[in-house]
């Protein structure tokens, strides 16, 4: 396991299934918690310098910030389609609590702007069906530019059927470039799941892949499961690969130094050209997962 592949369990802490703040993925910027509530359970969150999202993975959640308190419905698992969630505002403390159990991921990102503590309700979220046969692959663009008011967060999940490969062609942001690149951190959060034939010993799995240039190497290439966690500090990222047999989910966490709230990337240019074959291709039948295109 190299530092940038976070294995289950290896980031936790006391309360917390992952717990990566800035400090400790060794960046400036970009964190992730995750959090499993059972039944009538709650969880304190000081936010300090950050901004933060609530998105319930799976469950109900209740959220309590100044006074104020939001009712997220959730989902029964991340490939059940959208979720409506929560934005957190910048120094803020609040707690998040379910009454009969859910799972939540805490994405949070370094903040100066002081927004307004909100619910976000799924009908806001823009699905994509991004790419086309064996690249077909589903984003939900739930905390993208485009679609969430924010300071410097960026998060939207993929989902991408068994077979198929996504964050493909590999792409990186790592230089400002204007108007073609910006500098961003990222997190990948993965969750795995069998397709409905799978023997119950069936344990599902994907890979990851992270490359560098030769000014600033790096080199991940990751056997990943539910829970895993991938860093990419810089470089080229992808492919995502969903082995057939396994659906493949992701959460992807960004944030950056930059002034304008942006997601520019780069392909790599010795496989960019793939994007021209889509163009005579059908995009998988079986996306979107949830039923809402």
């Amino acid at each position: 396991m190299s530092e940038w592949h976070r294995k289950a369990g290896s980031a936790s802490r006391a309360g917390f299934d992952v717990a990566i703040g800035p400090k400790e993925a060794g960046w400036e910027h970009t964190g992730l918690y995750v959090v499993t509530l059972a039944p009538g359970e709650s969880r304190l969150i000081t936010g300090r310098e950050h901004e933060w999202l609530v998105l319930p993975l799976s469950g109900a959640v209740r959220v309590e910030c100044g006074g104020k308190l939001l009712m997220l419905f959730g989902r029964e698992g991340p490939f059940a389609g959208p979720t409506d969630y929560a934005y957190v505002p910048v120094h803020s403390t609040f707690t998040i609590h379910s009454k009969a159990g859910a799972r939540i991921a805490l994405p949070h990102a370094k903040a100066s702007a002081s927004l307004p503590f909100r619910r976000i309700p799924a009908e806001e979220t823009v699905i994509e069906l991004r790419g086309a046969g064996r690249c077909s692959r589903q984003v939900n663009n739930f905390g993208t530019p485009s679609v969430l008011n924010a300071d410097s967060i960026i998060a939207c999940e993929v989902l991408t059927p068994a077979g198929n490969w996504s964050s493909y062609p590999p792409h990186k942001h790592d230089e400002h470039r204007e108007d073609r690149e910006s500098v961003l951190e990222e997190i990948y959060y993965f969750e795995m799941r069998a397709e409905g034939d799978a023997p119950g010993s069936a344990k599902a799995f994907g890979y990851q892949r992270v490359y560098g240039t030769r000014t600033r190497p790096i080199n991940v290439l990751a056997e990943v499961h539910s829970g895993d966690v991938v860093l990419v500090p810089h470089g080229y990222h992808g492919p995502a690969m969903a082995p057939p047999g396994y659906d493949m989910y992701y959460l992807n966490v960004m944030a950056g130094p930059g002034r304008r709230l942006e997601m520019r990337v780069r392909d790599d240019p010795d496989h960019a050209w793939v994007r021209k074959t889509w163009a005579s291709q059908k995009v998988d039948p079986r996306l979107p997962f949830g039923g809402r295109a």
